[in-house]
């Protein structure tokens, strides 16, 4: 699987988990909040920080009826219209440097999730170096080409597509000039469950289309973004807060900085251990060889005195001859005397 390059970090199954730091509208409309998020996305260990980038306008039309109007009881936004959820969440666009500057003084990437073509131009003109297309914009195929346009890697969720939009998704990226493309298994529900989850469609999909593939997670914790690790996942994303209990739109399924540090630590952990298909003593098992148990002398036994289960066992440690030799041994005669404790060989049997 190709490698990919954003900006000085490598992306792909060769180093360490890519973790980002979905900040969204958890800022509650506060720059000062903003950076403090920024700051504890840097000390959790993130390796990126994601914005989004639009406007109410640039997303849908300032009515609160009909289809405008989320009346869903069991959304976590129930009661708004889309416009004011969009006026509540959005990052203002003057935000973006100082925020993209503070992130780089910690040593974080920073990019963001344009939502439609003036944000591309917008973030092209403060050089981010990739680009992530959510989920519900996975259709957009204008958009898409447009991004892809800039030639720099691109991200896609791929919350709600069927196999067929998703190919549709990935021919109009490679077709525009896309060539670093990672797709992010993700479950548009929020919070998502882990038992709608479903990450084994993680190796699937690289198959499917020859590609990294990562994990957008909704769900809470961090147990779901490990297993993916162990399904070739090579990117994390999760929503981040300072604190839930402080409110705002995405909070109830952000991680906390805690949490973040964890997600961090565990997915490298889960990376190091998959390794490759492999058998026999590795360089740190050969001092535990000799914890094996082994067939020792159990009972002195005399010159030419036979040897029975009584005076031979197989116990620890494992200097002496292998537990399968047993029934083998059992009958022999000692050449000499043999003293409690000595491992067998079968240079003192006859």
């Amino acid at each position: 699987m190709k490698e990919i390059r954003i900006a000085n970090r490598t992306v792909g199954p060769g180093s360490q988990p890519f973790v980002i730091a979905e900040m969204s509208g958890n800022h509650n409309q506060s720059l000062e909040r903003a950076l403090e998020i920024v700051e504890a996305a840097a000390r959790s260990g993130a390796h990126a920080l994601k914005l989004q980038t639009y406007t109410p306008d640039t997303m849908t039309l300032d009515l609160d009826e009909g289809e405008f109007h989320i009346g869903d009881e069991n959304s976590l936004w129930a009661g708004k219209s889309l416009y004011a959820l969009y006026r509540e969440a959005y990052t203002p666009w003057e935000w973006h440097k100082p925020l993209f500057d503070r992130a780089k003084q910690l040593g974080m990437l920073a990019f963001s999730t344009p939502f439609d073509e003036t944000a591309v131009d917008f973030l092209e003109t403060l050089d981010v170096p990739a680009y992530k297309i959510a989920s519900f914009e996975n259709t957009d195929l204008p958009l898409i080409r447009r991004v892809a346009a800039t030639g720099k890697p691109m991200i896609i969720s791929t919350g709600m597509a069927s196999v067929a939009e998703l190919d549709e998704a990935v021919r109009a990226a490679r077709g525009a000039g896309c060539e670093d493309l990672i797709l992010l298994k993700c479950t548009s529900s929020y919070p998502a469950t882990p038992e709608h989850s479903n990450i084994c469609t993680i190796p699937h999909m690289r198959d499917l289309f020859d590609c990294q593939v990562g994990l957008s997670d909704h769900t809470m914790g961090v147990g779901a973004a490990v297993a993916a690790i162990a399904l070739g996942a090579t990117v994390i994303e999760k929503h981040f807060t300072l604190r839930r209990a402080d409110g705002g739109v995405d909070s109830a399924f952000s991680l906390e900085p805690e949490e973040m540090h964890s997600l961090v630590i565990e997915t490298e952990r889960a990376w190091q251990a998959l390794g490759r298909p492999t058998y026999g003593t590795n360089e740190q098992e050969r001092k535990s060889i000799v914890f094996r148990r082994s067939l020792y002398v159990v009972k002195d036994i005399g010159a030419g005195e036979a040897l029975t289960r009584e005076n031979v066992r197989a116990i620890r440690p494992g200097l002496g001859m292998a537990p399968k030799h047993l029934d083998t041994v059992i009958g022999m005669t000692a050449r000499a005397p043999i003293k409690r404790g000595t491992p067998l060989n079968w240079d003192i049997l006859k």
